[in-house]
């Protein structure tokens, strides 16, 4: 099976469809495709209960499309899913669900984007070919644990934050959280809040806990061989992209983490018709950006 179209968005998170927004606005025909069951899975599926957005809501605004007056100022997750479901309504953006995509190429006799993707539910493989391709599988497309020495002996549970829901299930518990950014802070504290004795590693030499060394049973050495037991473990560590496994001839636009070769705001465009959306870890005030900016480029481009 083969389907023709302009412009191929892979990913339909918050990225792809801000980019498809701006498309539909410029009257420029483009198929996105998601590989989960819905749009925006980390939000639906794998962000913590209380997440809420950590900037003021006028700086996490999609483009053509506010929030409503009566919003709050920080975003609570499910009124920020509930905005994104509006959101593909009011652009009819149509995404394509469980089509995974395996390989995409670029084909210089053809000059178009050659993509084959996988549909999940009846598991025919669709060749699409494109004119502009633009990645925005997101950079959080893979959980990012690190190695460490006796992790896989450890004798408690050992999570990733994408897992972590609520600190009700670890009460009285001891818990070792790995990470410092955003949500390592915010899954401590909500820890602590449910009666955990809550515990960070975080890089820097002024933390009571350093960089952990190894792992044997349930006891935790960190540098310095001071040692702790621990019944759980939450890895806030991020996560990685996963672009390169599937796209081929991105060199031009991603280094060798899936990430942009450019500084921000460069970072967007790529040889060939090829762009990204989302990946330069400025948030949704970047991806906005990015969504404009990729939508009017193709457009000058397209018109040529």
């Amino acid at each position: 099976m083969e389907m023709h179209t302009v412009v191929l968005i892979v990913g339909a998170g918050p990225a792809g469809l801000a980019t498809a927004a701006c498309l539909t606005q410029l009257s420029i025909p483009y198929i996105i495709v998601e590989r989960e069951d819905g749009s925006a899975s980390l939000w639906r599926n794998r962000a913590y209960d209380h997440l809420k957005l950590h900037l003021a809501k006028e700086f996490c605004e999609l483009p053509h499309m506010p929030y409503p007056a009566d919003a709050p100022t920080y975003i609570p997750k499910a009124q920020f899913v509930k905005y994104l479901d509006n959101y593909i309504e009011h652009f009819d953006t149509q995404p394509k669900y469980q089509t995974a995509v395996e390989s995409s190429s670029y084909d210089e006799a053809r000059m178009c984007w050659i993509s084959l993707a996988c549909d999940m539910t009846t598991s025919v493989v669709v060749r699409y070919m494109a004119r502009f391709l633009i990645v925005a599988s997101g950079e959080n497309s893979a959980e990012n644990i690190l190695a460490i020495p006796g992790l896989h002996g450890f004798a408690g549970e050992t999570i990733h934050s994408s897992r972590y829901k609520s600190g009700a299930t670890y009460s009285c518990n001891n818990v070792l959280v790995v990470g410092s950014g955003n949500s390592g802070m915010e899954i401590a504290y909500d820890l602590a809040s449910h009666g955990a004795n809550t515990s960070i590693v975080i890089r820097s030499p002024v933390h009571v806990l350093g960089n952990i060394s190894k792992i044997k049973g349930n006891i935790v050495e960190f540098e310095g061989m001071k040692k702790r037991a621990f019944d759980a473990i939450v890895f806030a560590t991020g996560y990685k992209s996963t672009a390169n496994t599937w796209l081929k001839n991105g060199e031009s636009m991603l280094n060798n983490d899936g990430l942009p070769k450019k500084e921000f705001p460069n970072h967007w465009k790529g040889a060939n018709g090829l762009y990204c959306a989302g990946l330069a870890k400025r948030g949704l005030a970047g991806i906005a950006m990015d969504a404009k900016s990729i939508a009017n480029d193709i457009l000058s481009n397209y018109r040529a």
